[in-house]
């Protein structure tokens, strides 16, 4: 399975508020022995929201969208996320009951705005304030409060997408010491082209006394990691390269 996430908002993308859902939600599948395949910021453009929701919602990627399910104006993901899924708003009686209950007479005239979601979908429960958020087929729409949507993500991943035990995604990455990148350019194209069904990553590493490393790694299934991981070590030791395990 693929995963992406959609990051809304104009104040991410200001610099006003620093983004929190990335990191996690690599961590979050990391555990899971689950990868991100693409991550998007978006400000509060409701054509671009669209159109990205749209686009998203033909494909088969399981994508988790943080932001704009609230009530204020700036909120514009629920009716993008209707419109993207060719369906409109309808106030949601689960998520009615859930807010009337929360907050009584205060609910009314506006908090109640956050019960309006695209007809057809289910809610995702919010353990931190009970304002749920929703999915819509494959595609999983939180707030974007860090606090609330992280556990809600967990959620969706653990009863929609449970572990199986076949999974056995992993990465692994050696550090190469004292060679400049370009150097290594050939053999990192024979390794992809000996073993497609794994990738290759390389980061050049520079300290600040001038120490030049380069992490090497590969990543995919564990048996296939396993086989290009040892061509490549068997490489470097005929090129007379130095490598450790740790940075």
């Amino acid at each position: 399975m693929q995963y992406g996430i959609l990051v809304i908002g104009d104040e991410i993308l200001s610099g006003r508020r620093r983004d929190r859902h990335l990191e996690k939600a690599i961590e979050l599948l990391a555990v899971r022995g689950e990868r991100l395949s693409w991550a998007q910021y978006i400000g509060d453009d409701p054509a671009l929201i669209e159109s990205r929701l749209r686009d998203s919602m033909q494909s088969d990627t399981i994508v988790f969208s943080f932001g704009g399910i609230g009530a204020t104006p700036d909120d514009l993901t629920r009716q993008c996320a209707a419109s993207a899924a060719g369906t409109t708003l309808k106030r949601h009686p689960e998520a009615r009951s859930i807010i009337e209950e929360k907050f009584g007479e205060e609910a009314y005239p506006k908090r109640i705005l956050m019960a309006d979601l695209p007809e057809g979908c289910d809610l995702i429960p919010n353990p931190y304030n009970r304002i749920p958020g929703f999915s819509i087929g494959n595609h999983h729409f939180l707030p974007g409060f860090p606090v609330m949507a992280h556990p809600m993500m967990a959620w969706v991943l653990d009863n929609h997408y449970p572990v199986t035990s076949g999974n056995n995604y992993i990465e692994r990455e050696i550090y190469v010491h004292d060679v400049p990148e370009s150097e290594l350019i050939d053999l990192m194209q024979e390794i992809i082209d000996a073993h497609p069904e794994t990738r290759l990553f390389s980061l050049p590493l520079h300290s600040d006394e001038g120490i030049r490393k380069i992490e090497l790694g590969l990543k995919g299934e564990l048996a296939c990691v396993e086989a290009a991981m040892q061509e490549l070590l068997n490489a470097l030791q005929s090129l007379g390269m130095r490598w450790t395990n740790e940075r």
